[in-house]
């Protein structure tokens, strides 16, 4: 090494190289160290990614001591399937915690996290349901069209209803004014004539809600499951935070903010595949 190519140290910072082909060799391995940076970093987000959690949603409907029709279940499977998520040390978060997450107000959810919703607004969830959750401490969200509540035979009053949304734990929230196949009734109404029912259903729902319970709705279980891009536009319009649809698989930060899935509890999911769900859904996030 030439010494005429030295540098005085004290004329530099102590940290630096002392030569200039001494510079020359430490700004090649930082270049090196950048380059690696650059192609490691997809990698490593990629396996982040992959950690973040996927939660289950689950949505339930009715419940009885038989099997009355598709979409009930048996109330001895319902509490194997509470039984199920206790052995799997799973933790009930409230849909509003979940939701918050998704959007980048929360930084993150406990682990093996799983949240319960109802929809329709049967009156066995109030029988049959909230006593059960209560006994544990869950938390869960009801979504409800509110021309059935007081209305409908099957259904729960509004006197239930506000008892239940009374509860720091328990949320109701809108599954539209009276429940419509909306991608039906767009394919029967004009495009204006449809867009002024959707926005009415979304609308009234909300309305109505938060008269009759003093309490803000900001979320929207799309009925049947079924949306479209145009629908998920209206409902960010008309100021819902997100809608949740059908899926059978767990919700990750991938999913559309206005598609949301859940899966749909009915009488054949026993506790070997709600197990298999959930399973899958943790997998990830336990690593290897």
């Amino acid at each position: 090494m030439n010494a005429a190519n030295c540098i005085d140290r004290d004329a530099i910072d102590p940290g630096e190289p002392t030569c200039l082909e001494c510079r020359s060799i430490t700004i090649d391995r930082q270049r090196r160290e950048l380059l690696l940076g650059l192609l490691c970093a997809p990698m490593v987000a990629l396996a982040a990614s992959a950690r973040r959690p996927a939660v289950p949603i689950l949505v339930y409907h009715r419940f009885a001591a038989a099997v009355a029709d598709s979409m009930t279940v048996r109330i001895a499977n319902f509490e194997a399937h509470l039984r199920l998520l206790d052995r799997f040390a799973c933790n009930v978060i409230p849909l509003a915690d979940w939701v918050a997450w998704r959007r980048g107000e929360r930084a993150n959810l406990p682990p093996r996290a799983v949240v319960l919703t109802a929809d329709d607004g049967h009156r066995s969830q109030v029988e049959v349901m909230a006593p059960r959750l209560r006994e544990r401490g869950w938390p869960l969200t009801l979504f409800i069209y509110p021309s059935a509540i007081s209305n409908a035979s099957y259904a729960m009053t509004w006197p239930q209803l506000r008892e239940l949304a009374a509860r720091s734990d328990f949320s109701v929230q809108s599954h539209t004014y009276w429940h419509p196949d909306l991608l039906r009734e767009r394919e029967r109404l004009a495009p204006d004539v449809f867009r002024r029912f959707a926005a009415d259903q979304l609308q009234r729902s909300r309305d109505v809600l938060q008269q009759r319970l003093s309490r803000p709705i900001s979320l929207l279980a799309w009925p049947f499951g079924l949306s479209d891009e145009g629908l998920r536009a209206q409902a960010a319009e008309g100021g819902y935070l997100a809608a949740f649809s059908l899926g059978n698989r767990s919700a990750t930060i991938q999913d559309p903010l206005y598609a949301i899935p859940r899966h749909l509890m009915v009488d054949s999911v026993d506790e070997r595949q709600l197990g298999a769900r959930l399973e899958a859904a943790f997998a990830a996030e336990d690593g290897p």
